[in-house]
Order: C-alpha cells, then sequence, then structure tokens
C-alpha cells in the first residue's frame, strides 16, 4: 500500500494531470479568454447604455428606449417597462433594440480582431540574408569536388 501523498498515489497522478489540463495550452487561454470577454461586455453594455442610446433618445426627442414596449393584454397601466412586465405578457421592443445595438458592437469589435489576425498570419517574413563569405566558399567548394567525381560523358 502507498502512502498518501507518494509520488505513485492516484492522488499525486489526478493533480499532476489536473495541472497539465489548467495551466498548459488551451484551457488557461480559454479561461483568461472568458474572463477578458466578460470584462470587455461589460464596457459593451455601458457604451451602449452609457453613451450610445442616450444619443438616440436626445435625437428622437428623449425618449429612454429601455422603457419602450407594447403591452399585450387589455388592462395596462404601467408607464415604464419593468411596471407593465409585472401586469402581464409585455413585447420590451426598446430593450429589445438595445440589445441588438450591444451584439452589432461585439460583432464588429470582433471582426476587426480577426481581420488583424489575418493580416498577422499573412505577413511574408522576411528574406533571409543572402549567404556569407564563408558560405559562398563551402558552396564554391562542394561544386568543384561535385564537378571532379561527376563522369564525363565520351563522345
Amino acid at each position: 500500500m502507498q502512502q498518501p501523498g507518494h509520488r505513485n498515489s492516484k492522488g499525486f497522478i489526478m493533480w499532476n494531470d489536473f495541472k497539465n489540463f489548467a495551466f498548459k495550452g488551451n484551457a488557461f487561454d480559454l479561461a483568461v479568454g472568458v474572463i477578458i470577454g466578460a470584462a470587455f461586455g461589460g464596457i459593451v453594455t455601458s457604451l451602449v447604455q452609457d453613451i450610445i442610446m442616450p444619443i438616440i433618445g436626445a435625437i428622437t426627442g428623449g425618449i429612454s428606449f429601455s422603457n419602450l414596449f407594447i403591452p399585450l393584454h387589455a388592462n395596462a397601466v404601467a408607464t415604464d417597462y419593468a411596471g407593465a412586465v409585472k401586469e402581464g405578457a409585455t413585447l420590451g421592443w426598446g430593450n429589445f433594440l438595445t440589445i441588438v445595438i450591444n451584439f452589432v458592437i461585439v460583432a464588429f469589435v470582433l471582426f476587426l480582431l480577426v481581420q488583424v489576425a489575418k493580416r498577422m498570419r499573412n505577413e511574408q517574413p522576411a528574406t533571409p540574408p543572402g549567404p556569407t563569405t564563408t558560405e559562398k566558399l563551402l558552396i564554391e567548394i562542394r561544386d568543384s569536388l561535385q564537378a571532379q567525381k561527376a563522369p564525363t560523358k565520351k563522345s
């Protein structure tokens, strides 16, 4: 029977497998990407709700898009979206429009990132410098030796 913590114990092997999975390669990169994506989502949400939608609201005469809705029941009296939802079925098209704008902004930024990544992959590497003088001399020697060994054709 093996002692706990021994190098060949199941716990130690499982810990090593977990470390290899979590901290090497794609799993760790994915985790970082998800965290950055969540932060980026918060930035985009703030951009849309705090900057873009108020500007659109000012252009349209002070309309708050978050409160634009269509009640789907006869006895609707609420004047805001939250109240209308409490009363019954409601189409919150203003909120939906805000979310669509969020999506378009995120999709556009991701499109730009993909374009940058494509350009970086397609860049041709710099042409390597020509052979040095030593390499040229070695090439000449090699060619000369090959010419001496080559059989000559008799006419």
